[in-house]
């Protein structure tokens, strides 16, 4: 890599933040960290600024101020608190790019932000495109910004299309491990737990997106990503079980031929490819050794047992704020079920309880959206 990168990482204390802090631990030579932020965990925030020492830090949660601005009063980086503040520390000048790894609705507002300042976004929240994908790809062509993925299935596509311009896309093949409930009857899921649903076969992730994948809304909420990070129609975007995670997605070409992007199951893989693109550098992670991969397998998705990806596509195909109705209602209906308020299975229930009670709004503005989300999200338990 030529020139230093200065990096931005939104929800530094989370699963995806603190793998790309690994990356960026094992490779101080071509990042600097700029900015961290958290929600609410400062313990293992301060941990973070005093060991990669930012420019800035920022913490959610206006309550642990005083903790953060204490622990690290000795130093010279900067604290600042609430969500407003997150908005503003990815506009520093010597930001060159933004990793959105926050969770859920709350990363749409300082993508935006970071988009209107020109700053190159490391994507790994799908939940902003989902609900405002027409407006932030608009945005990034109008600012001449690139949106590289970081989950594993858009960086393998994204993998796959390079140098492929002048051809147009037939198919996206879309691989999901299946989640923890894989091959499970509608009857089993009634009764299973909350520490059952968070044990995902293959990835390691935060509670959030893992009862998403037992779900597979998680893989919904991808086939809406994937046709606004591509262009393409959703009805050429292809889910399928792949219960050996080692091919992360494919695309197929108007000549039939099919691309592949194998690897082990990894988080840093496609966080290292969003950092360094478009280079390639080493990382020390597990090789692939083709000759003990005995199977590669694939299935289609059983959506009668696992409603959730069939109401995504629904979602989507209504277009308007639907999508952003669902987003909340399904991230009401995941804190709820793993706060053991509601079962399993009432998830896919609420969610579509949602889609058919809250006001649709066919070209909705971003305040729409704000809107759209406040309101599910203040309501939606009225209708249990």
């Amino acid at each position: 890599m030529e020139n230093k990168k200065h990096i931005a990482i939104l929800g530094s204390t989370g699963s995806i933040g603190t793998q790309t802090l690994d990356v960026i631990r094992n490779h101080k030579q071509e990042f600097c960290v700029e900015v961290l932020t958290a929600n609410e965990n400062a313990d293992l925030l301060v941990k973070q600024a005093l060991e990669f020492e930012p420019n800035a830090v920022v913490i959610a949660n206006e309550d642990k101020y005083d903790f953060v601005k204490q622990a690290l009063s000795h130093t010279f980086i900067k604290v600042f608190a609430g969500n407003e503040a997150i908005c503003d520390v990815v506009a520093f000048d010597d930001v060159d790019m933004v990793v959105v790894a926050l969770v859920g609705f709350s990363g749409l507002q300082p993508t935006i932000r970071a988009i209107q300042e020109g700053k190159t976004i490391a994507l790994a929240n799908k939940e902003t495109l989902v609900v405002a994908g027409e407006l932030i790809t608009r945005l990034a062509r109008e600012n001449n910004v690139d949106i590289l993925p970081i989950d594993s299935e858009h960086s393998a596509i994204f993998q796959c299309i390079q140098g492929e311009f002048y051809n147009r896309i037939k198919r996206i093949i879309l691989t999901a491990s299946g989640g923890a409930f894989r091959g499970k009857t509608l009857k089993e899921l009634q009764t299973v737990t909350v520490s059952q649903a968070l044990k995902n076969p293959n990835w390691n992730m935060g509670a959030k997106v893992t009862i998403d994948s037992a779900t597979l809304m998680n893989k919904g909420l991808e086939v809406i990503e994937a046709k606004w990070l591509f262009g393409t129609e959703v009805e050429n975007i292809v889910p399928v079980i792949h219960p050996q995670s080692i091919i992360h997605s494919m695309v197929e070409f108007e000549d039939n031929s099919i691309k592949a992007q194998l690897s082990k199951p990894d988080m840093r893989l496609p966080i290292m490819y969003a950092l360094s693109y478009p280079y390639r550098i080493t990382l020390s992670v597990e090789e692939l050794n083709i000759f003990d991969v005995a199977t590669l397998s694939f299935e289609k998705p059983d959506t009668d047992t696992f409603p959730c990806l069939n109401i995504a596509f629904n979602a989507i195909k209504k277009g308007g704020n639907m999508p952003c109705i669902m987003n909340a209602a399904n991230e009401v209906a995941v804190k709820m079920f793993l706060q053991e308020k509601i079962s399993f299975t009432q998830i896919p229930l609420l969610i579509e309880t949602a889609m058919n009670k809250f006001d649709f709004i066919k070209d909705p503005t971003l305040e729409d959206y704000f809107f759209t989300d406040k309101t599910v999200k203040e309501n939606l338990i009225s209708y249990i």
